[in-house]
C-alpha cells in the first residue's frame, strides 16, 4: 500500500472517495476538500498533491512546453456548457455575439479553461476571433489575481492586467468593462440592473449547441504526479477505476426517484431530461466518448496560443487509462 494526497472539489461524483465507499486499489488516500481555484493553483505552483483535479487549458498549455508536473487520467470532474458564463452592460449596445467586438472584456485569467471555451465557441459559432476583443484579466471578486502558470500568445491579442486594487465585478458594476467572461457569477449580477447574460434563454441555446457539434464541455481532469506513475505503472488505472465507480454511483443515487439525494424538486426528470439531450451516459468518462469535446478544446488551445503544439487526445492521457475507457 502507498500513502497518498489527492485535492479536489467534493462534487457528488467524487463523494464517495472521499467518504471510503470506493477505495483507490493499493493505496491509502488523504482527501483534502479544495476549491478547484486554490487546487490549481497549489498544482501548478507547487505540485503539493499527488493527485489532483487540475484545469484542462492550464495542463494543455503546460505539456504542450513539458513541462507539466502532473499526467492526466480521463476522468472528466467537471464538465460545464459556457453559454452562460458571458456576462455583459446591457447599454453597451450588445445583442449579439458579434457586439462584442472592439469591447473590453474581463475574465478572471486568459487561460482560464472556461474562458477558452467561450472564446473557442465565440470563433466557431459567431465568427468573433480572440483579437476582436480588448481583454482584461484579474480577480472578479477579490484584488490581486493572476495567472496560474506563464502565459504566452500572440502579440495580435490584446490582454491587460487589471490594477491590483481592482475587481473584474466592480469594474463591471461601474462601467469600466463593457463585459465579463467567467465560471462563476459576477457578484454584481441580479443587483445591477444593467448587468445581464448575453444569452439569458442560454440552456435553450446550450442544448442546440450540444446537438450541432456533440460537445459537452470539460473544464477539469485529474491529474496524478509523473514521478508517481513511473515508480508505480498500475496508479493511473487504478486511480481512473476509483473515479468512475464514484460517479457510477453518484448517477445511480440521482436515479433513485424513492428518496431525493439532491435538494431539487424534480432530480430524476433532470436525468431524463439529460438522457435525452446527451446519452444514457451523460457524464462520460474516458477519451473514446468525449474524443469531440478533446479535439475542441486541444484545437482551441493551440490556435488561441495557449499551447505550443497541436495535442492529440492521446497525448493527454495516461496510455493506460486509453486502453481501459473501451472496455
Amino acid at each position: 500500500m502507498i500513502n497518498l494526497s489527492m485535492a479536489c472539489e467534493r462534487y457528488d461524483r467524487v463523494q464517495a472517495i472521499f467518504d471510503g465507499r470506493v477505495k483507490i486499489e493499493g493505496c491509502n488516500v488523504n482527501c483534502i476538500q479544495l476549491s478547484a481555484e486554490e487546487a490549481f493553483h497549489r498544482a501548478f505552483n507547487g505540485e503539493e498533491f499527488d493527485i489532483t483535479e487540475i484545469s484542462a487549458s492550464s495542463y494543455m498549455m503546460t505539456l504542450a512546453r513539458g513541462e507539466s508536473p502532473y499526467i492526466a487520467i480521463p476522468a472528466f470532474v467537471s464538465k460545464v456548457f459556457r453559454h452562460s458564463a458571458i456576462y455583459i452592460r446591457g447599454d453597451r449596445g450588445i445583442n449579439t455575439p458579434q457586439d462584442l467586438i472592439g469591447k473590453r472584456v474581463g475574465m478572471p485569467e486568459y487561460q482560464m479553461t472556461a474562458c477558452l471555451w467561450t472564446r473557442g465557441i465565440l470563433a466557431d459559432e459567431y465568427g468573433v476571433q480572440p483579437k476582436d476583443i480588448k481583454w482584461f484579466t484579474g480577480g472578479q471578486e477579490q484584488a490581486g489575481r493572476r495567472e496560474r502558470a506563464p502565459l504566452s500568445v500572440d502579440k495580435s491579442v490584446s490582454i491587460t492586467p487589471i490594477g491590483p486594487e481592482k475587481t473584474l465585478s466592480a469594474m463591471l458594476d461601474a462601467g469600466e468593462l463593457d463585459a465579463v467572461i467567467s465560471a462563476r457569477i459576477p457578484s454584481c449580477f441580479g443587483i445591477n440592473p444593467n448587468v445581464k447574460r448575453l444569452f439569458e434563454n442560454f440552456r435553450a441555446v446550450e442544448a442546440e449547441y450540444f446537438r450541432k457539434t456533440k460537445i459537452f464541455p470539460i473544464m477539469h481532469m485529474i491529474g496524478i504526479r509523473k514521478h508517481l506513475l513511473a515508480e508505480h505503472p498500475w496508479l493511473a488505472v487504478s486511480v481512473f477505476k476509483a473515479f468512475t465507480k464514484a460517479k457510477e454511483m453518484a448517477v445511480h443515487e440521482l436515479r433513485d426517484v424513492g428518496v431525493h439525494m439532491v435538494t431539487l424538486p424534480w432530480v430524476y426528470q433532470e436525468v431524463l431530461a439529460a438522457e435525452e439531450l446527451i446519452a444514457k451516459d451523460y457524464w462520460s468518462y474516458g477519451v473514446d466518448s468525449n474524443r469531440a469535446a478533446i479535439e475542441a478544446m486541444t484545437r482551441y488551445s493551440f490556435e488561441q496560443g495557449l499551447a505550443q503544439r497541436k495535442l492529440t487526445p492521446e497525448d493527454l492521457f495516461h496510455p493506460g487509462t486509453l486502453e481501459i475507457s473501451k472496455l
